[in-house]
């Protein structure tokens, strides 16, 4: 009785959709513009990646300044930082982002200037439906959530920034920290999550 069971459980669950129509799912979401704008990441960006110096610095900023909605500026993007969806992202001037950070401007992530993102941070606009039991994660497809950070702001080494956060101008982020909230300018937040554990000076009127 108990295999039969576990037979017909097996029966009425969701069969995973073929690879085929994964792709054609995709194609059909993201349009034909947006696909070309991924493969030149996957491939031109992972050609450029490693490229150490002014020369790896150079190239890359020609790149993503011909795939970012918008640069204001000039970018410094350092060996090995990893940028998925980039049609997604409007960026002020001066923009650093360190080695080993991995963003995902699926859902759109606006930038403001004077930025630095510390090593190995992860920036995502994105995340999984999961709500439905009887459907698989993987198949419950993305909602999408766009971030914002502001003028001014220092996001440590190793920090975590969820869908629909907005990090105001002058936050500083300590190392490590799951940003899953909106912060306050001029504040200084750590942990996960992160808390607001100080303030800094703010600029002269």
């Amino acid at each position: 009785m108990g295999r039969m069971r576990a037979e017909a459980d097996r029966a009425l669950a969701p069969r995973p959709a073929s690879a085929v129509g994964q792709i054609r799912g995709f194609v059909r979401t993201y349009g034909l513009r947006r696909l070309a704008s991924v493969w030149a990441e996957e491939w031109i960006g992972w050609l450029l990646r490693s490229i150490p110096g002014l020369t790896g610095f150079g190239l890359r900023y020609l790149l993503y300044r011909a795939l970012f909605a918008r640069l204001d500026g000039f970018c410094f993007l350092y060996p090995g930082a990893r940028i998925m969806h980039a049609y997604g992202i409007a960026a002020g001037r001066n923009l650093h982002v360190n080695a080993g950070v991995f963003v995902d401007a699926r859902g759109g992530l606006t930038i403001g200037s004077n930025v630095l993102v510390g090593p190995n941070a992860v920036i995502v606009t994105s995340r999984h439906h999961w709500t439905d039991p009887s459907v698989p994660i993987v198949l419950q497809g993305h909602v999408v959530e766009p971030v914002t950070i502001g003028d001014d702001v220092w996001i440590g080494a190793n920090v975590s920034i969820m869908p629909g956060v907005t990090i105001a101008p002058g936050t500083v982020v300590g190392a490590g920290a799951g940003v899953t909230a909106d912060t306050a300018p001029y504040t200084i937040v750590a942990g996960a999550p992160a808390r607001q554990i100080g303030t800094r000076p703010r600029p002269p009127q």
